[in-house]
């Protein structure tokens, strides 16, 4: 054993959580007036909240939601989930009744090189290596449930195929939460009759899963049914959609969600009370925790900090766009989050060069701040900047930002929660109070009676400022196809690099005038919305030449180490 690499760092953020004594989840549902009764247990520290209870909470969601979303990604990091836990506190510390929404992390990027989901330093969410992995089986059921139907496709050709389904039009690929390269495409139903009909398939990655998606927008059990009943899996041999209800076993796949349905209930490591739930990657799906988690927690608190994944070009159009078209909410204000590094990245800066002031480049790499900040107020939401300083970071740097972001009339707040916790958030949560106290005037990019190529164009031009939009001529027609089979009406889950407003994510900063490539679409009548895959984005992500997993371990009292 290789004793050296298993050496628990102190200043980790695995050894901040592990320093912090987690209240009784009783307690953490009290904060919010759950009774203890409705309060499924797993362990000391983290509980399911009674489906019954939930539906009741939510019926009655008129807390006050917050968007906290970011600048494009940078290797240099931003600190979205850690700001949204921040907040939360901060709220909290000035006496608000306060829930955070948060997704639940993928095995995928925990064990890659993304890291967990559950914030760092004093703004964390606990038990964090619990939440990190496994959790209380959520994703587990949802690829079970996916799998199921995958086995009921190719069972149902082989037992006759009734349905006349064309295997070369089944278009329901397995899934497994893991970054795995070599499941991308693969060949099923080799060795002889008795195992089926050889023919090409292939793995995505469980949280682009269109179940993922459902689980995320269903509104209760019996939508939950109803929308993986409406999910189109294959075409027949006359091209007609065969839908996941003719298959017969949408009510089994419901019973292995019904517990995972439950939101989960779990704490900051200031007890601050927070719901994670569900966890669509943003990139490929549309990146938001559960609607059941996000209107039970606006039930039950005065403000609510929610988070969508990526950039606000991603996560946050989604989320304006999708989610809070389906689910019917209205937030009351957004977050931007960034960083100087990050910001200079974004001006040209390579990563081994971020340590020495570079006011020059914390200018040019701002233009992609402010085109974050014009997009949401496109929406019709007043945004605040919320800096993640860093001791690095200059005065003169941070003027820059300042200014850059004053000609758009958006505010600065230095943050230092990662450090302090709540205490670093405190001038952030009161700008954000004040935001939230205004009538909002909110209202999605795009009318749902656009055609999907106007909606494609509405995104591609009003978000992403490309000059043009080049669809694959097989994508066009899918789109017309779509159209015609009655799903005209459905908004877009635009699926692209989350490192650039391009499809190029070499192309960092604000660029602008690039055409835009979309090169497949897919259906998702389940979830309620259609993909457009852009680029050369993936829905099975690969692991880096050095995974994260390498460094986790679990010590001889059982503690695990290396998550962060």
């Amino acid at each position: 054993m290789n004793t050296a690499v298993r050496k628990i760092d102190p200043n980790s953020d695995a050894a901040i959580a592990a320093s912090v004594t987690p209240r009784p989840i009783e307690e953490i549902g009290n904060k919010l007036g759950v009774p203890a009764a409705s309060l499924y247990r797993y362990g000391h520290d983290k509980a399911k909240i009674a489906l019954d209870f939930a539906r009741r909470a939510e019926a009655k969601a008129d807390g006050r939601l917050i968007l906290v979303t970011a600048i494009n990604p940078t290797p240099a990091g931003e600190g979205k989930t850690t700001t949204t836990i921040g907040l939360g506190d901060a709220l909290a510390r000035a006496g608000k009744r306060v829930a955070i929404a948060l997704r639940e992390p993928s095995l995928g990027p925990v064990f890659g090189s993304k890291g967990g989901a559950t914030g760092g330093g004093r703004s964390q969410i606990v038990p964090m290596q619990d939440i990190n992995l496994h959790f209380t089986g959520d994703f587990h059921a949802i690829s079970a449930a996916h799998n199921l139907l995958a086995a009921a496709i190719d069972n149902h050709i082989y037992w006759g195929n009734a349905l006349d389904i064309d295997a070369r039009r089944i278009n329901w690929r397995r899934v497994v939460d893991l970054n795995d390269r070599a499941l991308r495409s693969v060949v099923v139903g080799l060795g002889g009759p008795g195992n089926g009909f050889p023919r090409e398939d292939g793995f995505d990655i469980t949280v682009a899963s269109e179940v993922m998606a459902i689980f995320c927008l269903a509104r209760s059990l019996e939508d939950l049914e109803d929308r993986l009943g409406r999910m189109v899996v294959a075409q027949n041999r006359a091209r007609q959609p065969i839908t996941a209800g003719q298959l017969k076993v949408t009510g089994a796949m419901a019973a292995l969600l019904r517990d995972a349905f439950q939101p989960n209930l779990v704490q900051t490591l200031e007890a601050t009370p927070a719901v994670v739930h569900g966890g669509p990657f943003a990139n490929i799906a549309h990146g938001c925790n559960s609607v059941m988690a996000t209107r039970t927690a606006l039930g039950l608190a005065d403000y609510v900090v929610t988070e969508a994944g990526f950039g606000a070009d991603l996560g946050a159009e989604k989320f304006l766009d999708i989610k809070c078209r389906q689910a019917g909410l209205s937030p009351s204000a957004v977050v931007i989050v960034a960083t100087v590094r990050a910001l200079k990245m974004h001006g040209g800066v390579g990563q081994k060069e971020l340590g020495p002031e570079n006011v020059a480049a914390v200018k040019a790499g701002s233009a992609n701040l402010v085109r974050h900040i014009e997009n949401m107020k496109a929406f019709g939401l007043p945004a605040v900047v919320a800096i993640n300083r860093f001791t690095g970071d200059t005065s003169a740097e941070i003027e820059a930002i300042k200014q850059a972001c004053a000609a758009v009339g958006a505010s600065v707040h230095l943050c230092s929660h990662w450090a302090e916790g709540s205490a670093g958030a405190v001038d952030l949560a009161a700008e954000v109070v004040q935001l939230a106290l205004q009538p909002s005037a909110f209202k999605p990019i795009y009318e749902s009676n656009l055609s999907l190529v106007q909606k494609i164009e509405t995104i591609a031009r009003r978000i992403y400022r490309a000059g043009a939009i080049s669809i694959d001529p097989v994508a066009l027609r899918r789109l017309g196809e779509f159209e015609g089979q009655g799903y005209g009406d459905l908004p877009i889950c635009m699926a692209k690099t989350q490192y650039s407003f391009s499809a190029d994510p070499a192309q960092r900063g604000a660029p602008e005038g690039f055409t835009l490539p979309v090169r497949e679409v897919r259906l998702s009548a389940g979830a309620g919305f259609v993909v457009a895959l852009c680029g050369d984005v993936m829905t099975m992500p690969g692991l880096p030449s050095q995974p994260a997993a390498e460094h986790i371990f679990v010590d001889e009292t059982g503690f695990i180490g290396g998550v962060f």
